[in-house]
């Protein structure tokens, strides 16, 4: 009776930062994504390496897809609130592109968007109903799956950003940003958390009430990317100096 009464608790609860349901799917995505890139890099073809790729990207735009197709479905569904156009929905639809073409230039961008963005999004999750929901699902399959393509077209693919691919992705993300405040204001919504900031806890509750923290934001983001981009260069000057 009471495993029943904890598992009824459990269910659809509120995800909080370093609860089993935060943790565990971290664990197994950084597993999984290890010994497929592994197995990749050892075993697959050149033509495999890059179908694998494009399938894994192909299945995190699905689960967009019908997430969002299911939600309609309901009859709840509100433009203001509901689209994915946060970043990380909206990559998680588009990454087939990449995939797909698998352009340098959309590698630069998207190296330092995913990992600086979604990274934050895995450490500090916003998922108001946990396990074992589809948004539960949905959440870690998109923002986990995008990290493990970067990852992967970085190690099988030997894709490797170059300094200036810091403000190309910077450049872009204002884009996304100008944008993002155009429809914000057209729709009454909050995308991208441009008019308030995440209900759950997250780093930019150290930065201030609005509009303070989307200027800190600002300010901090090439840093944060040129701090992603420091183990690309370190790399590259290692290989450099042994040739």
């Amino acid at each position: 009776m009471s495993f029943i009464i904890y598992n009824a608790i459990f269910l659809f609860e509120r995800v909080t930062i370093g609860s089993f349901q935060h943790i565990f799917p971290i664990v197994i995505a950084a597993l999984f994504s290890v010994l497929f890139i592994k197995h990749a890099m050892r075993r697959l073809s050149e033509t495999q390496k890059k179908t694998a790729l494009h399938v894994i990207a192909c299945f995190i735009s699905l689960v967009v897809i019908v997430f969002h197709t299911h939600k309609m479905s309901l009859g709840n569904y509100n433009i203001s609130t509901d689209l994915p156009l946060y970043l990380c929905s909206l990559l998680g639809l588009i990454i087939p592109v990449f995939t797909y073409y698998r352009k340098f230039w959309m590698y630069e961008v998207l190296v330092f968007l995913v990992i600086g963005g979604t990274l934050q999004a895995v450490l500090t999750p916003d998922i108001a109903l946990g396990f074992p929901s589809f948004d539960y699902f949905r959440y870690w399959v998109v923002h986990l799956g995008l990290l493990m393509v970067i990852f992967y077209a970085t190690f099988v693919l030997n894709m490797r950003p170059k300094l200036k691919s810091v403000f190309k992705s910077f450049l872009a993300l204002q884009i996304y940003v100008v944008i993002m405040v155009v429809i914000n204001m057209l729709l009454d919504a909050n995308y991208f958390y441009l008019n308030q900031k995440p209900e759950s806890a997250t780093v930019l509750d150290y930065f201030g009430d609005w509009p303070w923290y989307i200027i800190v934001v600002q300010i901090v983001v090439i840093p944060l990317f040129l701090l992603i981009y420091l183990p690309f260069h370190l790399t590259r000057k290692r290989q450099k100096n042994k040739s």
